[in-house]
């Protein structure tokens, strides 16, 4: 009586991935991205010139970073994909297809790996090199930029003055400043009508991105009241601020979308250029050295 023999099967007994090669491959791409980000930092401020007719304009620094946003993150990636797929242990009787793939993934997962750490580990490094050229377009410090609210600048323009107003000198002898020396009365209540406004601007942007009916109509009485302003000229005033915070904040949505999609295309062409670079990096690592010359693996 015969009985059906188990067909013998290879079973690769090294693992499909090294993990040291795709760790030490992702290291490599965090750490050039950092100092390519650091290049193009120096780079941005080099550009940026204050006077209106020198450097770069607006626009086209901001494509020229996307752009090189994206170089940052082909040459990085590709670099730590081709690291992580030569460094990788050797497969001994893997189908040629399927060492194509292995080596892609390990591209991959560098490449992953890589952004996981750059987004955690080097995320504030980055940001500050990042945003130095944004801070030299200012002028100013980073800490002095990020000390000023918004919502000051708008409401400093509704009270905006057409002329300096006169102020009564103090009396010397004067035992209550505020009854002696009307204007100091009359600053205290600048004060608070100024810290009113500014908290209604506040909140009424910060949740319908304009003023209601009510409140616009008691900003533009108190405009009038400080400024000396018509009631006409002072809605007028007001209208104008408010449609410049609503265009300065759609600016700044559509500025955030593009950065979106800048890097998205970065992290897209990324992703490829690792595997891509991976792919070249396992078939050389698989080839056969005749004398000098390197014959790589057939792909």
């Amino acid at each position: 009586m015969e009985y059906d023999r188990p067909v013998p099967t290879i079973v690769d007994a090294q693992a499909a991935v090294s993990w040291a090669a795709v760790a030490a491959g992702a290291v490599a791409a965090a750490a050039l991205a950092l100092v390519l980000i650091a290049f193009g930092a120096g780079l941005g401020l080099s550009a940026v010139s204050p006077w209106s007719d020198g450097g770069v304009s607006a626009s086209s620094f901001k494509t020229g970073s996307g752009i090189y946003l994206i170089i940052v993150a082909v040459m990085s990636s590709a670099v730590g994909g081709y690291l992580a797929a030569r460094l990788r242990t050797k497969w001994v009787g893997v189908h040629t297809h399927e060492a194509f793939f292995r080596d892609t993934a390990h591209g991959f997962l560098a490449w992953a790996f890589a952004t996981l750490l750059s987004a955690s580990a080097l995320s504030s490094a980055s940001a500050y090199l990042a945003n130095g050229a944004v801070a030299g377009l200012g002028g100013a410090a980073p800490q002095t930029a990020r000390s000023v609210n918004p919502a000051d600048i708008y409401v400093d323009k509704l009270f905006r003055a057409g002329a300096p107003m006169q102020v009564a000198p103090v009396p010397p002898s004067s035992a209550d400043s505020n009854a002696a020396n009307p204007a100091a009365a009359n600053g205290t209540n600048a004060g608070q009508s100024r810290a009113e406004v500014l908290r209604l601007w506040t909140a009424s942007f910060r949740d319908n991105q304009d003023l209601s009916a009510g409140d616009k109509a008691y900003v533009a009485q108190v405009v009038a009241a400080r400024t000396g302003l018509s009631q006409a000229d002072a809605e007028k005033r007001v209208d104008d601020v408010i449609t410049e915070a609503k265009t300065a904040a759609d600016d700044a949505r559509r500025g955030a979308a593009k950065l979106s999609f800048w890097l998205t295309a970065a992290m897209l062409f990324g992703a490829f250029a690792a595997s891509l670079a991976a792919v070249e990096g396992g078939s050389l690592r698989d080839g056969t050295w005749n004398d000098r010359v390197l014959t790589p693996r057939p792909i």
